[in-house]
């Protein structure tokens, strides 16, 4: 009876979550310009329609962007970050991780103001795509770390210092040995940073200046009803992006893990 009540509450939690999700293909595929059951027939006029809105190009021109720089720019500190995490002993290191991990807990709309603040207030500087670049980095580190911190984690000490041992110097043991052994969690990192920035609302309504990007450009269409079916149809193309995504980034996930257990158990054979 216990485990048929779990099964139930998983389903109903599961039902609550994707329910509205799943919705999106539906009213992008309507006819009718109404969100509203029933629905009055099929088309793919909405999909169509977003080839001719410029304003949206530039803003998925202007997301794309700042995604790409902000997942390589994190995945660079996540990289340096998680070495150092695993592979070093500091003084402080424990409070350092700490505060490095804290956007993962802090409300979005606290680091939003926050930075709204330095960044105007503090410094004087316009708002662009490169304040929004700067706060997604900030965002996305933390994740790059949970992420790296197990592929370095995994890593056996004993390859590099090898490797040091026939001559290799530290950086070249790096590029040439750590790298190619953790690449799946780099690319996890990678991706998984790209979609987090790709999404983003609060920081980037609070941050961009005169480049919005897609989340606010979607945000602001909802003010205009007969504009909500060309968002539905442009929010499934994104939900199913994301989906590709992610599961592009729990595969390379799963094979850095993989890898790393053959290893150790080619070694201990």
């Amino acid at each position: 009876m216990k485990g048929r009540g779990l099964r139930i509450y998983a389903l109903a939690y599961l039902v609550f979550l994707y329910a509205p999700i799943a919705l999106l293909p539906l009213f992008a595929f309507n006819e009718s310009t109404i969100i509203a059951f029933p629905l009055k027939g099929f088309t793919t006029h909405w999909f169509a329609e977003l080839s001719t809105i410029e304003a949206l190009h530039g803003a998925v021109w202007t997301s794309l962007s700042i995604a790409v720089t902000s997942a390589l720019l994190a995945t660079v500190l996540g990289i340096c970050a998680a070495r150092a995490a695993t592979r070093y002993r500091f003084p402080f290191k424990p409070g350092i991780m700490g505060l490095i991990m804290l956007p993962l807990v802090l409300p979005e709309i606290i680091v939003a103001v926050s930075l709204l603040v330095v960044v105007v207030q503090l410094f004087g500087l316009n708002l662009s795509r490169w304040t929004v670049i700067a706060a997604h980095t900030l965002i996305c580190t933390p994740f790059c770390i949970a992420i790296l911190n197990s592929s370095f984690g995994n890593l056996d000490a004993s390859l590099e210092e090898a490797a040091v041992d026939l001559g290799e110097t530290p950086a070249s043991t790096f590029r040439l040995i750590t790298l190619p052994l953790v690449m799946p969690g780099i690319i996890s990192s990678l991706l998984i940073s790209f979609t987090i920035s790709l999404d983003e609302f609060i920081i980037a309504f609070f941050l961009t200046g005169t480049e919005p990007t897609l989340p606010v450009y979607i945000w602001g269409l909802l003010r205009f009803p007969q504009r909500l079916p060309v968002v539905m149809a442009l929010g499934t193309i994104l939900v199913a992006l994301s989906i590709c995504l992610l599961v592009v980034a729990e595969y390379f996930r799963r094979r850095g893990v993989a890898r790393a257990g053959q290893e150790d158990h080619g070694g201990f054979l």
